[in-house]
C-alpha cells in the first residue's frame, strides 16, 4: 500500500533511508561515512521535514508492507535555477529497503509519486542521481526518465559528488 507520510513515520523512515542509503551507495561513498549514519538522527530531521509538508504541492509517501514502511519518496517544487517551480516538480528522494528492491514496490511508490506531482497542476518533473548510481539510473530510465543533459557537483560533509538531473513529463 502506498499512502501519504504523516510525522509518526519519521523513525521508520529514517531507518530505510539509512538502509538504503547504505546499501546503495556501498563503494560510491566513504565506507565509515555510511557506517557512521544514525537513524535516530535522521528521524529528528524527518520529523521536521514531515511536519512541514505542503501537501499537494510537496510532500513524502511511504509504501507499506503489511504494517511496516519499506520505502518512501518525497517531492516538492524543483529547487533547480533553471527551472519554474510552479510548473516543475522534482522527486527529491525515493529509497526502499534492499529487502524490497526487484519486487515492483519502487515502481508502484515512482509511479504514485508522478500521479500526485500531475494531480497538484507540474507539468514535469526532475530528479538528481549520483553518476555513480548505474542501478537508479535504469530504474529511472526503465520509467521514462531521461538524462537532460545537466550535472552538478556538490561537497557533503567533505565529500564530493557529481549528479546527473533526469526529467520527463508528467
Amino acid at each position: 500500500m502506498i499512502r501519504r507520510a504523516t510525522v509518526e513515520d519519521a523513525a521508520a523512515i529514517a531507518v530505510v533511508h539509512v538502509r538504503g542509503w547504505q546499501a546503495v551507495y556501498r563503494g560510491a561513498l566513504p565506507q565509515d561515512y555510511l557506517d557512521n549514519l544514525d537513524p535516530a538522527k535522521r528521524a529528528e530531521r524527518w520529523s521536521g521535514t514531515l511536519a512541514a509538508q505542503e501537501w499537494p504541492r510537496a510532500g513524502t509517501l511511504v509504501a507499506t508492507s503489511d504494517v511496516d514502511i519499506v520505502g518512501f519518496a518525497g517531492f516538492c517544487p524543483s529547487r533547480d535555477d533553471d527551472a519554474d517551480p510552479l510548473v516543475v516538480g522534482e522527486i527529491n528522494t525515493i529509497y526502499l529497503l534492499p529487502s524490497h528492491w526487484g519486487a515492483g514496490v519502487g515502481r508502484a511508490l515512482m509511479s504514485r509519486a508522478i500521479t500526485v506531482l500531475g494531480e497538484a497542476g507540474y507539468r514535469e518533473a526532475t530528479l538528481w542521481v549520483l553518476d555513480a548510481n548505474e542501478r537508479a539510473q535504469r530504474f529511472y530510465r526503465a520509467g521514462g526518465w531521461q538524462h537532460d543533459g545537466t550535472v552538478k557537483r556538490e561537497e557533503m560533509d567533505r565529500i564530493r559528488l557529481r549528479e546527473l538531473r533526469f526529467r520527463r513529463a508528467l
